[in-house]
Formats: structure tokens, C-alpha cells, sequence
């Protein structure tokens, strides 16, 4: 009996450990499934392998996702290349490098492997949802996705997914030489950066899906170059079908400034080629040939970046040849092809800020209105209301010419064309500011579109932060739908050359309104007319 009962207690024991072994393993199994469960939202499944984000406030981002190759060593000043699968769940919670640039509050830690992609999604998302990509300005010599101004964790609780990546900046993403042209025997050449934002926009098409997205309801918007670029993908063959709606902050409309041609010279100034000659052989490489290439391909990155900014891009025009004409991803003359309807057929929001200050270019008045010909008598007194500052005034003109007029021709001709399009100016000026700016300057208008809490590195008041949610709605009610109006707002019209309505986000908050520049700005649209037609 004794030893029947010390076995029968052995066996009893066996059974608690085997018991408590179960009960152990279940507890890890649910802690797991707990864990998954918690994460499921983080990992997504994308062509190159699974990502893990972070999710904060209700927001899950993906940070420095790879879209393309390193174009870095032989891929230096070539077509982005796909980007290299990984095993494994790849960390992707930190941004990646911003593209080469000098360092400054505009970057994040600058290199030439710079190729990475930015999502924010709702943490808890269905299919199909509406997407916003973001393309970044910065004279196509700095910025980056990088910014905070930039952040799009307010699209994302408004149930839009926010996409936005780096592209080629400077002589990386803009450069032209003989011995490129002969090495890619007819494929895409010299607008590098141009050709990074497209490969962008079909890696949405490839993987929104993974994150929710609808790839068939695309927004693309940018302010600055970055518009510019939006223009672009308007008139380009290669980016049809990449975008359905677009937005254009500060943009332009009618050409490219003083760009040129990628074979052939233009407005005063070498070919893409010629100049990127010039800039090997400032580097000690003479010639143009395979040799001199490989050179230039090894020379280190700060070598090619040779202090190139945006406050240097001017004096640096004999070895920068910015955007060009290529023939393939850039066909024509902007305002010529939106003319002629040679462009995507999309709805747009297009406009400007009213201090949107540019280049001086004159150091008189009388040198500032002469190119107005016969018509300078008239620009001065058009002008006159403006400012008694000259250095002010001076910028007025040259902001109508290059932002603020373009942004009227482009909605004018768009909406010519039967296109949806509504024109917005952005006069507001945050409270932090007030009284110590003349007006909204260039890029004023991100901070509030974004709704960020912040205006650059000043925080919002009550006041600001109320424009700051009505800008914003606009903007997700146009992603969503097509049209930036919605309940409870101020309603937009949209543009029709006979009643020249814009919506002005001002202090009195968002107010449509004929546009009060009509007067000198029918005078800047006559002269840029005669220069183009004097062009052509």
C-alpha cells in the first residue's frame, strides 16, 4: 500500500507539472496572439518584404522604406533601379537619409542613398482609402520628406493616407554628358529627379494596396519645385495614370524659368551636356567620353554637391542645369501644352501665397517696370498700393511673374478645357508673426495644409490653428472626393475666367472673393504672352 500510494503521489506530480506546462505554454501562446494582435497593424506586406511601423495617436507610420535602389557607385546618375528584397520584418520607424544636400534644418543627415518612402495610415483602416502623396520644394537643390512641417499624421486621423519620399537633388538628380547619352542607348536621361518621383508614384501603384489604399484614387500635391514637379506629371507621357487629382502650391504654370535643353541650348544658355562638360572639367576631367565618366562617377559626393544651394544656384548656373527639356519625361513648354490640352484632364487646386517673394530682378524702378513696355506707366500704378518698400515691391513683381500670375493662367486654361479647378491665395499671416511680415512668404501655407500645431519652428495660436483645420479639411475633402468643399465650411467656387474667384485664406478666415490683383496681374499675363510668343 505505502509503495502504491508514493506512485500513485509521483504520477499526481507528473500530471501538476505536465498541468502547469500546458497552463505555461497557453499563457505564451495568448501573450503572442496578444502581441500580434496589438502589432497587427504595424507589419504590412509590401513587394520587397514585410515593414514594421510604429502607431501612435490613433496613426500607424512606416518610415524609410526603401522605393528604389541606392543610386550610389554605377548608379550614380542612372534610372532609379528596383529596390533589393530582405527577409525578415525590416524596422521601419525612422526616416532614411534625405538626398545629398549641405546639411541644415531643411535635411535629415543628407546622403546620396536617399531613396526611401514615408506612409501614414489610420491604425485601424479598412480598403480603399483615399491617398495624398506629398512631393517636397526646395529649388531642387535641398529639402527632404524628412521635415516636420511635413508630418501626416492629420491626413491619416482623417482617414487619408499620407505617402511622401525623396528624390535627386542638384547635379544627383539633375545632370547631362555626352558619355551618359551613348551608355543608355535611348533610355531615360538628365532629369534624375524627375524620373525618382515617378518611379515613387508606381511603387504606390505596386504596394498602397498592402497599407489600405486605393490605387486608383491618387492625389499628388507639392509646393514650390515640388509643384512645379506636379506640373510635370501633368503634361508627362511617362506619369499617365500614375495620379487623379493634383494640387499645386506655388508652382508656377508657364515654363520652367531660365531652364534649358538637355541637347540642345535654350534661353541663353547651354545645353545639359555642354554644362555638365563645364562642370568635369572645373573638377580637373577633361573630355567626354567613358573615361571621364567613370571619373566623375568616383568622385566623392561632396565633390559633385560643390556647395550647390539654394542661395548659390544662381551664381552656379555654368554647372547646374536644373529641370531640362528631355523629350521623354519633360515633352514641351508648360503653358504651351496646358494651351493646347496636351495634359492628364484632372481636378486641381492650384494658387499661391501673397508675399511669395522671389528673386530681385532690378535695382530700380524704372528698371523694374521696363520689360512692361509700353505698358509701365500702368504696372507702376498698379503696383503702387502694394508697398513704398522697393526691396518689397520688387519681390511682388517678381513673385506675380513667377507664382502668383501662373497660378491664374493655369486654373484660366484648365478650366477653358472643361477641367474642374478651384484657385486659392494664402495672405494669412500666423499671430507669432503678425505685424513683422508683409504678407504670407513662400511656403507659409504647408504648416496649416498639414495642420501641424506648428508654423515652421513658432507654435500655433487658437486663431491659427482654426484657419489651420479649415485649410486642411479643404484639402482632404479634395483627396476624397474631387472637391475641396464640404459641411461646414465656407463655400469655394470654382474658377471660371468670367468671374476670376479665388478663395483667400486670410484673417477673416477662408473668404471667395474676385481676386483683388486682377488689375496688375492682366499686366503680367499680357507680358509673359509676348515672351512667349517672342520665343516661339
Amino acid at each position: 500500500m505505502v509503495a502504491g500510494a508514493g506512485k500513485q503521489r509521483r504520477v499526481n506530480a507528473d500530471f501538476g507539472d505536465i498541468m502547469r506546462s500546458v497552463v505555461l505554454g497557453l499563457t505564451i501562446c495568448l501573450a503572442m496572439a496578444c502581441v500580434s494582435s496589438c502589432h497587427a497593424q504595424d507589419i504590412v506586406s509590401i513587394e520587397t518584404g514585410r515593414i514594421q511601423g510604429s502607431t501612435a495617436g490613433g496613426v500607424t507610420s512606416f518610415k524609410g522604406i526603401p522605393f528604389a535602389a541606392p543610386p550610389v557607385g554605377k548608379l550614380r546618375w542612372r534610372p532609379p533601379q528596383p529596390a533589393p528584397k530582405w527577409s525578415g520584418v525590416r524596422q521601419t520607424t525612422a526616416f532614411g537619409h534625405d538626398c545629398m544636400q549641405l546639411p541644415s534644418q531643411f535635411s535629415n543627415s543628407p546622403a546620396e542613398d536617399c531613396l526611401y518612402a514615408n506612409v501614414w495610415v489610420p491604425e485601424h483602416r479598412g480598403k480603399n482609402l483615399p491617398v495624398l502623396v506629398w512631393i517636397y520644394g526646395g529649388a531642387w537643390v535641398v529639402g527632404g520628406s524628412s521635415l516636420p512641417s511635413f508630418d501626416g499624421t492629420q491626413f491619416a486621423r482623417k482617414g487619408v493616407i499620407l505617402v511622401s519620399f525623396n528624390y535627386r537633388l542638384g547635379r544627383f538628380g539633375f545632370f547631362g554628358f555626352p558619355a551618359l547619352t551613348k551608355e543608355s542607348k535611348g533610355g531615360l536621361l538628365g532629369n534624375y529627379g524627375y524620373m525618382d518621383q515617378i518611379a515613387a508614384l508606381k511603387w504606390v501603384q505596386r504596394n498602397i494596396a498592402a497599407f489600405g489604399g486605393n490605387p486608383r484614387a491618387v492625389t499628388v500635391a507639392g509646393q514650390s519645385a515640388g509643384g512645379f514637379a506636379v506640373h510635370m506629371l501633368m503634361i508627362s507621357p511617362l506619369a499617365k495614370g500614375l495620379l487623379q487629382r493634383a494640387i499645386v502650391e506655388s508652382g508656377g504654370g508657364r515654363g520652367m524659368g531660365n531652364s534649358t535643353g538637355l541637347f540642345k541650348g535654350m534661353s541663353g544658355r547651354p545645353s545639359a551636356e555642354q554644362i555638365g562638360v563645364a562642370f568635369a572639367k572645373s573638377k580637373g576631367i577633361e573630355g567626354d567620353d567613358a573615361a571621364a565618366l567613370e571619373k566623375l562617377r568616383a568622385l566623392p559626393a561632396e565633390t559633385i554637391l560643390d556647395g550647390l544651394d539654394a542661395g548659390t544656384i544662381q551664381a552656379a548656373q555654368a554647372t547646374f542645369p536644373g529641370p531640362m527639356l528631355d523629350g521623354k519625361i519633360v515633352i514641351g513648354n508648360l503653358q504651351t501644352l496646358y494651351k493646347e490640352g496636351k495634359f492628364q484632364h484632372l481636378p486641381m487646386i492650384v494658387g499661391a501665397t501673397n508675399g511669395d517673394g522671389s528673386i530681385p530682378i532690378a535695382t530700380s524702378k524704372e528698371e523694374l517696370f521696363a520689360p512692361f513696355g509700353e505698358d509701365a506707366k500702368a504696372a507702376e500704378e498698379a503696383y503702387s498700393p502694394v508697398s513704398k518698400d522697393f526691396n518689397f515691391l520688387r519681390a511682388q513683381v517678381s513673385a506675380d511673374a513667377l507664382f502668383v500670375e501662373p497660378a491664374r493662367f493655369v486654373a484660366k486654361t484648365l478650366s477653358s478645357h472643361g477641367d474642374s479647378v478651384w484657385e486659392y491665395r494664402f495672405s494669412y499671416v500666423v499671430a507669432a508673426a503678425r505685424g513683422k511680415l508683409p504678407g504670407a512668404t513662400h511656403g507659409a501655407e504647408t504648416p496649416f495644409v498639414f495642420d501641424t500645431g506648428k508654423w515652421f519652428t513658432l507654435k500655433l495660436a487658437p486663431e491659427d490653428e482654426k484657419l489651420a483645420q479649415q485649410m486642411s479639411a479643404y484639402w482632404v475633402n479634395f483627396v476624397k472626393t474631387g472637391d475641396p468643399n464640404g459641411a461646414g465650411l465656407p463655400d469655394w467656387p470654382s474658377y471660371h475666367a468670367n468671374g476670376d474667384v479665388l478663395m483667400d485664406f486670410s484673417e477673416n478666415g477662408p473668404v471667395a472673393k474676385p481676386d483683388p490683383w486682377k488689375q496688375r496681374l492682366d499686366l503680367t499675363e499680357k507680358l509673359a504672352t509676348s515672351k512667349a510668343q517672342a520665343q516661339n
